[in-house]
């Protein structure tokens, strides 16, 4: 909701949602007239005056009361609007509302110039000489008249011009009626009961006030804190300059770390690359560039109050006007640490309950048959509310017969207290027992794990994860995540999982299937009282101040039926590991500290081999039974010299080496890997050759890059018909690539950048499915020769004996191509040909690091492209011709990085690029002045312009985005400038540096 906003209520509270104000006697009874009553038709709520307050030299209050109520103001400038002192007595008071309130202006141009509204001549001169006249002794009203009627005659209105006004009215109606729709709660239908929350809950965060306030949410768990955290962050984002959504704290805490959840809130500037190893620092970097910005965060599922000390500080940390949301169970931490307030969400009422209920019950309709009217309210009052419980007891009985429902029903009665965690396990006990397996194992081990991971290894299991996964999701007891990549379960869910686990043996958890508490872990290994039972168990000594986990030679010999196995954070192991269970289908051991697997260890059964930063040398010797390995993760192992024969894993579908930097040697039978989707070699500097041949029959993604030392691209045996991504960046000794690679016909990623390829091979144009094309660094054998890279837009087929003969270019073909990168390829004017329209997909576009003395034409051919980087290309002038090609053609460009040229000004025509978002400036040591900015644009990046004096004057500028950024770090002379100074204190983020003294523009 954008009013929300600035009067710390919704939408819902406004009486008005449009204002009109319009000169009576020019409009009232035909356009104005015409106008309102579309708009009321259109269902939106307008205020007109009645011609009766029109009475007196004063503005009658019930106009102010009017605009003060009301969303929106839509101004009707006619021929004789600035005559009425009274219209712009209501034009100064709409004004003062869109500055302090946040209020919404929209002009209306009615056969009127908007350029002589703004510079004030014509009739409107007229008007001022009468008005001045009129006023001799208020020279201040007059005043307040003028700059009111230029600041909107600034904004972009809408203009008759010669349409018809039916027309003209409808279209205007339209506009106004989605900008408002943008304004209302995104809720979907099944977020039953929230507007409710929503509502108390802005009146608590009062996003009017410009201060600094923390608010929490508290409630038991299934309430719907994250839910309602959720929404509000989406509704409430726009009116802030940065923000972050911090998921599971609770978990992500546990698992990586508090490190890991403060480098998540640095991403709220994602132009910086903060590098912090330990809290300490995390903090100092955070309180510092926290208060830079005016940001909204939200903490999510907040369980110990390190994480506040950590992720929210002190309120100093944060700029005026920041907002901090905190989801938790426990209500004693927020009010220890003296939060502003506390928000608590209630159960949900009996009519809103049953809705949500039906809703889950009978596949979407909220009318149940007659023979479930009685049985629904028997759930729905054993629910009592809590919206978990309803949706899944709802998923549960969902297409089930009225005998199973009143089956139901009769165990909830003999369930007395009535708990969540038991109305939860109805759905438990509903599962076929595979199912109930894959619950549990991710419950108490996959939870918030990759998808693709976990199918395999239950697979692996014989639980046929295919279909028991979808069972568990369309009963509401697992989510995926709106990527489809991970596996999410509720808080509470994992909880009834993990209890169910923990009632069948409670005193001797060495007697339990699954071990995932540090507190039992240690119990079961330091006592030495393991079992048989044991299936899964997660050792992770994070917290080595409390707990020492030394795992002895025999510590997993009793575990004969063990087949998951997780390892954190565990450096002290006995140097000859006996043994580890033939039963594993996934051992991840970060760190692992042994140069090899234990001898005796016979992976008959291993899924998924994850060994990451571990010290291991070699895998082992000889053959070993790896028929079911689908997965081999040995990511920055740097002491791992080759690697093993994969001749008996004919399963394996990924191979991630990435990082080995010693590893010199690649077993040849890589190349009979036919499942081999996945391929992974990045950073492995020592590699010199990989084997003659490699089988890439099912292989999608191929990444070499950082080989710095691979002297050649391995020869390809297939059609590789599968593969998407190939990066060979970095790989400074490879010069050619395989002409078979024109094969790939699905491929849609190429990195090239890097690699001393002289010329770009001449299958590239066949690459129909190319969408990301990087040759970014390819300067040819020669870094200070011209490079060979304009043939990449020729055709090579009949190499042409007349260079000046026209030449089609190569990549005109590839219509998927939707990122192109030839960054620092040497390339000057006439390189990029100008027909290249072909790249009808085209929306980023990196040609900096090249030298073309102006913006190349042929890009006005593109016209989808969004995102242009022409950054240090040596450019001395910009001119309109330039820029107005560029508009004229360019209507989505909303990226314009023009970094480190060297021209003097920017042309007026900048304005004409409607949809502009992001101008880079940095760095253009020549630039002098700035012409007048778009409004469009909501990020300004003129550091370190040296010679910067002039930006145009405030009210040139002051229709920027209300949220705009301007940098100007190092603008020297910019800071002498009054002007400039008057604009900067506006947007209250620019810092002007010499050397180790500040000015702060907040300040």
């Amino acid at each position: 909701m954008s009013s929300l906003l600035s009067t710390s209520s919704s939408i819902s509270r406004k009486k008005y949602d449009v204002f009109l104000s319009f000169r009576g006697e020019d409009t009232r009874k035909n356009f104005t007239d015409h106008l309102y009553d579309a708009l009321n038709r259109t269902g939106i709520v307008t205020f007109r005056d009645d011609p009766k307050l029109e009475t007196g030299e004063e503005i009658a209050p019930e106009l102010f009361n009017a605009i003060q109520q009301s969303w929106c103001s839509v101004i009707v400038f006619s021929e004789t609007y600035a005559f009425s002192g009274w219209c712009l007595e209501e034009l100064a008071e709409i004004v003062k509302q869109k500055n302090d309130k946040g209020h919404k202006v929209f002009p209306i141009f009615y056969h009127v110039d908007p350029s002589d509204l703004r510079k004030q001549k014509e009739k409107v001169e007229e008007a001022f000489a009468k008005h001045e006249e009129r006023y001799k002794e208020d020279k201040d009203k007059i005043q307040k008249w003028r700059n009111a009627l230029t600041e909107v005659a600034n904004i972009k209105g809408w203009h008759l011009n010669n349409r018809h006004e039916s027309e003209f009215i409808g279209d205007v109606v339209k506009k106004i009626s989605a900008k408002l729709c943008q304004t209302y709660p995104v809720v979907h239908d099944e977020l039953v009961g929230i507007s409710l929350h929503l509502e108390e809950l802005y009146s608590k965060i009062n996003i009017g006030e410009d201060d600094v306030r923390i608010i929490g949410i508290c409630g038991m768990g299934g309430i719907g804190k994250t839910t309602l955290a959720r929404v509000a962050y989406t509704q409430l984002l726009a009116h802030f300059q940065g923000k972050c959504f911090l998921a599971d704290i609770r978990e992500v805490s546990n698992k990586h770390g508090l490190v890991s959840l403060q480098k998540q809130l640095s991403q709220i500037f994602p132009d910086e690359c903060f590098n912090f190893f330990n809290v300490h620092d995390g903090n100092a970097i955070i309180s510092h560039r926290l208060s830079s910005k005016k940001v909204l965060v939200v903490l999510d599922d907040v369980d110990n109050i390190q994480h506040l000390k950590c992720l929210v500080g002190r309120r100093d940390w944060f700029n005026l006007g920041s907002r901090i949301i905190v989801t938790t169970r426990d209500e004693h931490l927020l009010r220890s640490y003296r939060i502003n307030d506390v928000y608590k969400p209630t159960t949900l009422n009996p009519n809103d309950a049953i809705r949500l209920f039906n809703l889950k019950a009978f596949g979407g309709d909220t009318t149940p048959k007659v023979d479930f009217i009685e049985l629904s309210e028997h759930v729905v009052h054993y629910a009592d509310g809590l919206p978990l419980a309803l949706e899944v007891l709802g998923s549960f009985l969902c297409g089930r017969d009225i005998v199973q429902w009143r089956s139901a029903i009769e165990r909830l009665k003999q369930d007395s207290n009535k708990e969540i965690l038991d109305t939860l396990r109805i759905s438990f006990d509903g599962l076929e027992e595979r199912e109930k397996n894959i619950f549990l194992d991710i419950a108490c081990f996959f939870n918030g794990e990759k998808k693709d991971l976990v199918i395999k290894v239950l697979d692996g299991c014989g639980f046929f994860p295919d279909i028991g996964v979808d069972v568990l999701i369309k009963k509401s007891l697992i989510k995926v995540s709106n990527d489809n990549q991970y596996l999410r379960m509720h808080a509470l869910l994992q909880e009834m999982g993990r209890k169910i686990v923990e009632e069948k043996c409670v005193d001797k958890p060495g007697k339990r299937c699954r071990l995932w508490k540090e507190r039992d872990v240690h119990h079961v290994l330091t006592k030495n009282t393991a079992t048989e039972v044991v299936e899964s168990m997660i050792i992770d000594n994070k917290w080595k101040s409390s707990k020492i986990f030394n795992l002895s030679a025999d510590t997993f010999s009793k575990m004969k039926n063990l087949r998951l196995l997780k390892v954190f954070c565990v450096s002290n192991c006995d140097d000859h590991l006996k043994y580890l269970s033939t039963e594993l289908r996934l051992l991840d051991w970060t760190g692992y500290p042994l140069k090899f697997l234990p001898s005796n260890f016979h992976p008959d059964n291993l899924v998924a081999l994850l060994l990451p930063y571990s010290h291991i040398e070699q895998l082992w010797k000889g053959d070993r039974p790896l028929f079911k390995l689908k997965m081999i993760n040995l990511k920055g192992s740097q002491n791992l010299i080759k690697t093993p024969d994969f001749t008996t894993a004919p399963k394996l579908e990924a191979l991630i080496i990435g990082g080995c930097t010693r590893l010199v040697d690649v077993h040849p039978s890589i190349g009979v890997l036919k499942s081999l989707k996945l391929l992974n070699f990045r950073d492995c500097k020592s590699l010199r050759s990989l084997p003659t041949k490699i089988g890439m029959e099912s292989l999608e993604t191929l990444i070499l890059s950082g080989c710095s030392n691979l002297e050649r691209f391995p020869e390809i045996d297939g059609k590789m018909e599968h593969l998407k991504t190939l990066h060979l960046s970095g790989c400074f000794k490879v010069e050619y690539l395989p002409e078979n690679l024109q094969q790939a016909e699905s491929l849609e990623e190429l990195d090239l950048s890097e690699t001393s390829i002289k010329e770009p091979p001449s299958f590239i144009s066949q690459l129909k499915n190319l969408k990301v094309l990087s040759f970014s660094g390819c300067k040819g054998p020669s870094y200070k020769s011209r490079s060979n890279l304009p043939f990449l837009f020729k055709v090579i087929q009949g190499r042409r004996t007349n260079p000046i003969a026209p030449m089609l270019p190569l990549l005109s073909g590839l219509s998927s191509l939707r990122k192109l990168n030839l960054r620092d390829c040497n390339l000057c004017k006439g390189d990029i040909p100008r027909d290249i329209s072909g790249l009808s997909s085209l929306i980023h576009l990196d040609l900096s690091g090249n030298n073309f003395i102006s913006i190349p034409a042929s890009l006005t051919q593109l016209s989808k492209l969004s995102f242009l980087d022409l950054s240090n290309c040596n450019m001395c002038t910009l001119g309109e011709a330039d820029i107005h090609g560029l508009s004229s053609f360019l209507s989505s460009l909303s990226y314009l990085y023009l970094r480190g040229n060297y021209f003097i000004t920017i042309p007026l025509a900048l304005t004409q690029l409607s949809r502009l978002k992001l101008l880079g400036l940095s760095n253009c040591k020549m630039l002098k002045s700035l012409p007048e900015l778009l409004t469009s644009i909501a990020d300004l990046r003129i550091d370190d312009c040296s010679s910067l004096e002039v930006v145009a004057s405030p009210s040139k500028v002051r229709n920027l985005e209300d949220r705009g950024i301007i940098r100007a770090i190092n603008c020297f002379k910019l800071a002498e400038n009054i002007n400039a100074l008057t604009l900067l204190k506006k947007y209250r983020i620019c810092k002007f540096k010499k050397k180790v003294r500040y000015y702060d523009a907040r300040k």
